[in-house]
C-alpha cells in the first residue's frame, strides 16, 4: 500500500461542516487498481492488472480485505464501476454487503474526470474531456469519447464522439482494419470495403466484415476515441491487427511524431463537424487520410507519416473548439482532461497549449494516472461527493421541518 496526499481543498462539499465520509473504491477492469479514500488522503493498493486474468481478481481481493481490516470502521461506501460483470464490480457489492454501506456505481468517464478534480483539489464547475477506449455508458453503449459538465455531485454529458460500429464487438478493437471499415461504412463508401482490404485482411474476412456493416449484424456502437485512433491506422495500413492494448495509436503516434519533427504544420483544415446536439464528427477527417492511403498505394512514400500527423493535427483542433465552446456555453474556465488517450504526448501537450491561449485553465493528472490504474480514485471522489450532497440535503429538509 501506498499513500497520497491531496490538496485540502480537495472533495469540498455543500456544507464545509460536514465531515467528509471515508469511501473505498474498487477500480476498472484494465490496469486495476483500488484506493481508500480517506480525507485528503488516498491509500492505494498495488496496480493488480487487468481483471481478465483469475491471478489478478485474486490480488484485488487481497488488498481490499487488507483495507477493510485496517479501515473498515470508518468506511461510509464501496464504489465501483456502472459495468454489473466486472469482478471489481461483484466484489465491491460483496463488500457493501458485509459492511452494510451502500456500493455506489460511478460511470466509467465520470470518474476518469472525477480523479482529476480530485487531485487538484476543485469540486466544481468544470468541463471534462475524457478519452479512452471504452466504458459503459448511461444508456448502455460503449462510450469513450465524452465530453461532461461536472460540479460536485452533478454531472451531465454536454456530448460525444460520433458513434461507429465494432463489426464483430470486442474483435474490432483488436483489429483496426475493421474500424477503418466502419469509417467507409459510416460514410456511405461500404462498397470499398473488400477491395481496400482483402489483401491485407484476407478476403474472406473484408467480405464478411462488409456484409456484417451494410446488415448491421453484430456490430454494437462506441463513442470510443481509441477507436478513432484505430480507424485511422487502419485507413492509413499502420496496424492491422493489434498483439497489445494501444499498439496501433502508438505506431501512429510515432509516425506522426517524425513527420512533424521534419516538416511545419500545415494550415488547418477544418475537417471536423460539431452537431447542434454536442456531437464531434471525424469523418471529414477520415476522408482525407483514406485520399492519403491511395497516394501511397500509388507510391507517395510519404503519404502515411503525413496522414498521421494531419489525424493528431486536426484531432487536436477540433476538440479544441468542442471543449473551449462547452466551456463558454456553460460559464466555466476550467477544463479537467482524463482517459488514456492523453498518454500520447501530441494530443496533450498541443491541447493544453490551444486551450491555454483561449484562455482556459487546463488540468491534466500529473501524481495520478490519466489511464484506468487511477480510476479508483474518481470512483472514491465522485461517491463521497454523492454521500456529501445526500446527507447536506437530508440536513436541509431536517432543518426546515
Amino acid at each position: 500500500m501506498t499513500s497520497q496526499q491531496l490538496p485540502a481543498a480537495a472533495g469540498d462539499a455543500p456544507a464545509t461542516s460536514l465531515v467528509r465520509p471515508t469511501v473505498l473504491a474498487c477500480g476498472a477492469w484494465l490496469k486495476n487498481r483500488a484506493c481508500l479514500l480517506r480525507g485528503d488522503q488516498v491509500i492505494w493498493s498495488q496496480v493488480h492488472g487487468d481483471l481478465g486474468e483469475a491471478d489478478n481478481c485474486l490480488a484485488l481481493e487481497a488488498s481490499v480485505n487488507q483495507l477493510i481490516t485496517r479501515y473498515g470502521p470508518e468506511i461510509s461506501a464501496i464504489a465501483h464501476d456502472l459495468h454489473p460483470d466486472f469482478f471489481s464490480t461483484r466484489l465491491a457489492q460483496t463488500v457493501a454487503a458485509q459492511l452494510d454501506v451502500p456500493a455506489i456505481a460511478v460511470q466509467h468517464h465520470h470518474a476518469h474526470i472525477g480523479a482529476v478534480m480530485a487531485e487538484f483539489g476543485v469540486a466544481g464547475p468544470v468541463v471534462g474531456l475524457a478519452l479512452d477506449g471504452v466504458g459503459l455508458g448511461l444508456d448502455g453503449a460503449a462510450w469513450g469519447g465524452e465530453l461532461l459538465w461536472l460540479d460536485g455531485a452533478d454531472w451531465q454529458r454536454l456530448g460525444h464522439l460520433q458513434p461507429l460500429a465494432l463489426a464483430g464487438g470486442d474483435t474490432a478493437a483488436r483489429e483496426p482494419w475493421r474500424m477503418a471499415a466502419a469509417v467507409l461504412h459510416a460514410l456511405g463508401r461500404q462498397a470499398e470495403i473488400a477491395p481496400r482490404f482483402a489483401a491485407s485482411a484476407g478476403a474472406a474476412a473484408a467480405q464478411t466484415v462488409q456484409v456484417m456493416l451494410e446488415r448491421n449484424l453484430n456490430c454494437p456502437s462506441t463513442t470510443g476515441a481509441g477507436r478513432w485512433f484505430d480507424a485511422a491506422a487502419g485507413v492509413l495500413g499502420i496496424s492491422v491487427r493489434q498483439s497489445v492494448e494501444a499498439e496501433a495509436a502508438i505506431a501512429l503516434e510515432r509516425l506522426a511524431q517524425t513527420w512533424l519533427h521534419q516538416h511545419a504544420a500545415p494550415p488547418a483544415r477544418n475537417a471536423f463537424d460539431i452537431g447542434a446536439d454536442g456531437t464531434l464528427d471525424l469523418r471529414p477527417l477520415l476522408t482525407l487520410l483514406l485520399a492519403l492511403a491511395d497516394r501511397s498505394r500509388d507510391g507517395d512514400p510519404h503519404a502515411v507519416a503525413q496522414g498521421a500527423a494531419l489525424f493528431h493535427l486536426e484531432l487536436v483542433d477540433a476538440l479544441t473548439q468542442w471543449t473551449a465552446a462547452a466551456a463558454i456555453r456553460n460559464d466555466t474556465r476550467t477544463v479537467a482532461l482524463g482517459g488514456g488517450c492523453f498518454f500520447n504526448q501530441i494530443v496533450s501537450s498541443r491541447l493544453i497549449a490551444q486551450l491555454q491561449q483561449r484562455g482556459l485553465r487546463v488540468l491534466l493528472p500529473r501524481s495520478v494516472s490519466c489511464g484506468d490504474a487511477g480510476l479508483a480514485l474518481g470512483q472514491a471522489w465522485v461517491a463521497r461527493e454523492q454521500l456529501m450532497a445526500l446527507h447536506y440535503n437530508e440536513s436541509e429538509v431536517t432543518s426546515c421541518v
